[in-house]
């Protein structure tokens, strides 16, 4: 039983280590983070377009958060 304890209580001291309020990444090193070579896209172009065209349809629906409607030819 001691020794279920023991690890139980090794095993939430390693997880409340994890909230640590510090942040990871300083602020000065946060601008590589936005850096686009972070993007997982491999063609950020068409993936602007493809959400062109959803964000068109759904707003012709008025199912979604997009606005307008139409063909998407804009």
């Amino acid at each position: 039983m001691s020794r279920t304890l023991l690890a139980l209580l090794i095993g939430l001291l390693l997880l409340a280590g994890g909230c640590a309020t510090e942040p990871w990444v300083a602020p000065f090193e946060r601008e590589y983070l936005a850096d686009p070579v972070m993007n997982f896209s491999r063609d950020p172009y068409s993936d602007a377009y493809i959400m062109h065209v959803y964000e068109t349809r759904e707003g012709a629906q008025g199912a979604g958060a997009g606005s307008g409607g139409g063909c998407g030819c804009n």
